[in-house]
């Protein structure tokens, strides 16, 4: 299929080809910002980001690691601490820390969750 295309830039436009056929054009640019495309409208506006295009932060992983954890510990299908650094292959003072991430504030949790946490604070500021 071989055609003439012409790039164009301003307002989304519409042209019809004498076959009937329509050609919408809609002027945007893609552009990577931390290795994913983003669509950016001509007038520098960027489409919202979708929340699970988004990898979590470190901080959101140790998160969901220390509930996971603590749920294992809850139902049974973990006895300690100790069995639990044994299987995943980790020490056990990392294990105990993340596990104490589940009894931080629901509003530090919210922070957490939507990764608004000031920059200064890391997870081992948290993780204690």
């Amino acid at each position: 299929m071989s055609g003439i295309r012409i790039q164009k830039t301003g307002e989304p436009d519409i042209v019809e080809a004498s076959d009937g056929r329509l050609t919408l054009s809609v002027p945007i640019q893609i552009k990577r910002r931390s290795g994913r495309k983003l669509v950016t409208l001509p007038n520098g506006e960027t489409v919202p980001v979708r929340p699970w295009d988004v990898a979590p932060t470190s901080i959101q992983l140790a998160l969901a690691r220390g509930h996971r954890w603590l749920a294992m510990l809850e139902s049974g299908e973990a006895k300690s601490l100790k069995e639990i650094a044994t299987r995943e292959g980790i020490d056990n003072s990392y294990v105990s820390r993340m596990v104490n991430l589940t009894t931080l504030a629901p509003d530090i949790v919210a922070a957490i969750l939507d990764d608004a946490l000031p920059n200064h604070i890391t997870l081992f500021d948290l993780a204690v």
